[in-house]
This record gives C-alpha cells, sequence and structure tokens, in this order.
C-alpha cells in the first residue's frame, strides 16, 4: 500500500488530499495541530473537519505534531518514509502575520524547512508538492495597466487577458509579511528540487475554497463570505470599490493536480494555481452570488482603505499547468462552489 504524508491534514486542502488518496487505496498519514484555532479563534476551528475524516475514510491516521517541532517532524518522517509528500500546514492569513510575525515565519517558513530536510533524509526519491501562494508576487500585480467596469476591475492590456503567469517577479514589491515568509518557503522548495534533485513543486494558490474550509475574517474570502451571507453576520469591503478580481479554485481541484503531479514529477518547479479566466469573480459580483445562492440579503458595510498589499485584479495563468498535465482540467465551476459551500450546516 503506497503512503502518502499530509500536513495540515484537518485544513481545506489537507482534508481533501486525506479524502481523495483514501479512496485511491492509500494509507494516509495526516500531521495537524489544530494551530488554526490559535490563530482565528473559534471560527478556524478545524476539530469538525477532523472527525468528518476519521468518520470518512479507511485508512487515515491523524498525528498531533507541529510542524515547528524539527526533531518531531525528523522522527515522524524516518518513521513513515512517505511515497508522496503534501505539505499543506501553514499560517495563512497576511493580515494576521503582522501581529505574530514570529509565529508566521516559524510555521511558513522554518516548518517548510523542518520538511523538506525530514523528506530528503527520510525519502529523497519521493515526490513533494507545497501549496504555496500567490502573495510570493507581492503587489506586483498591482502594475498591469487595469480598466475599470461596472462591477470588476480587468486586465487593460490584451496580452494580460489569460492572466498572471509564472515570470511575474517575486521582488521588488509589497508582499505582506505573510507573502515574504512564503517567498523564503517557496524558494527553499524549488532549491531542494535544482539543488538536490527531489521532485518538488510550488503550486502559488490563489482563492483556494471549498465546503471544508473553516473560513474567518481574515481567511478564507470566499467562504466567509458566504457564511455572512447564510447567518447575517456584518461583513467589510476593504477598498477598491468591491471591484477587486479573483479567482476561485476548488480544493478538489486542486488534489487532482497533486495526483498528475505525483504521476508526473518534476524538480524543482513552480505553477500559478487558481481557478483561471472562467472562475474569476469580483467582490460585488461574489456578493450577489452569494444572495442567491443563500436566498438572504447581504449586510456590508465599506471601507475605504483596501488591506496592505492587496491584489486589485489577480487571475491566474494556467497555462503551464495544462502543458505539463494535460489531463487535468478544471471540474468545478463558480456556481457549483457557491452552492456546495453554501449547503454546509
Amino acid at each position: 500500500m503506497k503512503k502518502l504524508l499530509v500536513t495540515g491534514s484537518s485544513g481545506l486542502i489537507g482534508s481533501e488530499c486525506v479524502s481523495h488518496f483514501d479512496k485511491l487505496g492509500w494509507k494516509v498519514y495526516g500531521i495537524d495541530n489544530n494551530m488554526r484555532r490559535d490563530f482565528f479563534g473559534p471560527d478556524g476551528d478545524t476539530g469538525w473537519n477532523l472527525k468528518r475524516l476519521q468518520s470518512n475514510t479507511k485508512n487515515f491516521s491523524t498525528h498531533n505534531i507541529d510542524i515547528r517541532d524539527r526533531a518531531g517532524i525528523l522522527k515522524f518522517f524516518e518513521e513513515v518514509k512517505p511515497d508522496f509528500v503534501i505539505h499543506c500546514a501553514a499560517q495563512p492569513s497576511h493580515d494576521l502575520a503582522a501581529t505574530r510575525p514570529f509565529d508566521d515565519f516559524d510555521v511558513n517558513a522554518m516548518g517548510t524547512m523542518n520538511v523538506l530536510e525530514s523528506a530528503r533524509r527520510a525519502c529523497p526519491e519521493s515526490p513533494l508538492c507545497f501549496m504555496s501562494t500567490n502573495k510570493v508576487y507581492g503587489d506586483a500585480p498591482n502594475e498591469l495597466p487595469l480598466k475599470e467596469l461596472e462591477t470588476r476591475f480587468e486586465y487593460a492590456d490584451e496580452k494580460d487577458y489569460p492572466g498572471i503567469n509564472e515570470f511575474m517577479r517575486i521582488d521588488q514589491s509589497k508582499h505582506s509579511i505573510f507573502g515574504a515568509d512564503k517567498v523564503a518557503a517557496d524558494v527553499m522548495v524549488q532549491e531542494y528540487g535544482r539543488y538536490f534533485g527531489m521532485k518538488t513543486a510550488c503550486f502559488r494558490g490563489g482563492c483556494l475554497t471549498g465546503p471544508a474550509h473553516s473560513a474567518a475574517e481574515l481567511h478564507g474570502f470566499l467562504a466567509y463570505l458566504i457564511k455572512c451571507a447564510k447567518e447575517g453576520r456584518h461583513y467589510k469591503i476593504y477598498g477598491y470599490k468591491g471591484k477587486q478580481v479573483r479567482d476561485n479554485i476548488h480544493s478538489f481541484d486542486v488534489c487532482r493536480l497533486f495526483e498528475e503531479f505525483y504521476k508526473h514529477p518534476r524538480c524543482g518547479e513552480v505553477y500559478n494555481l487558481g481557478g483561471g479566466r472562467t472562475n474569476s469573480v469580483s467582490m460585488l459580483e461574489a456578493i450577489k452570488m452569494a444572495e442567491d445562492v443563500t436566498g438572504n440579503k447581504f449586510d456590508c458595510e465599506y471601507i475605504e482603505t483596501n488591506r496592505i498589499g492587496d491584489h486589485i485584479c489577480y487571475i491566474s495563468d494556467l497555462s503551464k499547468i495544462k502543458n505539463h498535465f494535460p489531463d487535468w482540467s478544471l471540474t468545478k465551476d463558480l456556481k457549483t462552489i457557491f452552492t456546495e459551500i453554501a449547503s454546509v450546516k
């Protein structure tokens, strides 16, 4: 039986990977200490998701290990020697990072270093997927010329229409503390691939979403927005007239791409990962869709000041992914994503 090790196994992407590979007959080992509750409070608690996994899987075991515990991570990798590693554990909020920079760096940068070196020592031939972020580009995407439409901002130049590709620079821009920490992790994942010849890849995620998201105000844009619509919570829109654009990808489609990388691994690769042009939506458009899917009128407040380092219009160019993995494609459109999230009790 093949063995998969997933860090952040109770989170959005991690839990999807647990379920998917368990169904494929893998033995799945999860590492998660629910630090998300510490970061975000009750909204961020992933305990409910862990219980769901334990009830619905056959060959999954969970292990309460802190990703910052170097000795513990080294020991666990040596014991398991996984055939495949998916590293999702992270502090994911660029707003929260500014208030807890040491924790952010220790989890995102040093935690990734712990995983990489543990894998190099215990299972150097095993492919490793790292859940990176489009925040590695900082606010450089905002330098692209834009035009303002009725409900969204859009790229003004035709050449930019497919979205942001992997040649966008990652330095000389404002990242947020979170983005800078993820740059450190992202570059180190590449280096372990290029220097040591390990089969590693950074997947620079945009808006990752799905019904398994323990969304909070500081993280989990789409799931939190729909939660607010369902529960009548007050929601705050920060800047850009609510016309800022994101491309959303369902956690299931992320997981399927990781499976394709396992089948066709490469060394030290980077991929921009999101919903692409077809799954792009502005804040204003998302609010309308949330109202439609929940049947509730949205309670929101507009705040003129935008979030520091926020992208105005970010759409992932999926060309490289589709070229390297032709058997992969998006299976969940925006309507499906909204409906699935809204159906969670």
